[in-house]
């Protein structure tokens, strides 16, 4: 058997794409739903590390601290295994998803405090001056002006997310890795592996391109 046959077999790639690509819509949806649960919890434990009252401000960078530290794949496992051991038992999917919007959440809020720390001390003294309130001046100022600067950092950070959803294999979530793990397995050939990894490349490559872009785009406008 050729290093062609054995790495890229057109036979099995076909009978193991139907897999593969239920594999990349689970990929997707399981970094959709990080994404959009963990951004808006960024910006509100944010928002509590930086104005709410001492106690509480302790326990946010405790919750960012840990959730930064502790590699992904622990947390999952941890929720996934170790939970039903005091009786709380969640699925591979709610497992996963509420292990990777906790970690994502925790990048997100130091995203966000940088690029809310950033706008000058004179934008809240000129919103108190018109009389906006505290809420008002971060609602209609602040966040708006933080959330474009850290636009390249969120960017960059959700592709990550979609990245780290191949550890979700680890509790058999049928995401692309798994899929490709199994077929594998059954065919007994790299051929699966090989498929999932041009798959990935496929659809993540645009947005690495894309934060490459954003990235530039931001320099250039903070240059003017």
């Amino acid at each position: 058997m050729t290093l062609i046959d054995t790495f890229f077999n057109v036979d099995v790639f076909v009978g193991v794409f139907p897999a593969l690509l239920r594999g990349v819509i689970n990929t997707l949806l399981l970094g959709v739903l990080a994404i959009c649960f963990g951004i808006p919890a960024g910006i509100v434990i944010s928002l509590l590390r930086l104005y709410a009252p001492r106690p509480v401000r302790w326990l946010t960078i405790a919750f960012i601290d840990i959730f930064r530290a502790v590699p992904l794949l622990v947390v999952l496992i941890l929720i996934y295994f170790a939970l039903p051991f005091v009786g709380i038992r969640l699925s591979a999917w709610v497992s996963a998803t509420l292990a990777f919007s906790l970690v994502m959440s925790a990048y997100s809020a130091e995203v966000f405090r940088s690029g809310i720390e950033s706008i000058p001390k004179g934008q809240f003294e000129a919103a108190h001056a018109l009389g906006l309130s505290f809420i008002t001046t971060l609602r209609k100022v602040v966040l708006p002006q933080a959330i474009k600067l850290v636009i390249p950092s969120m960017t960059s950070n959700c592709v990550s997310m979609f990245k780290d959803t191949s550890l979700a294999s680890a509790v058999a979530l049928p995401e692309l890795l798994k899929e490709a793990n199994d077929a594998q397995a059954f065919f007994a050939s790299p051929t699966p592996l090989i498929g999932a990894a041009l798959i990935y490349l496929a659809f993540l490559w645009p947005m690495v391109r894309l934060v490459t872009y954003v990235e530039q785009r931001s320099k250039l406008q903070n240059s003017r």
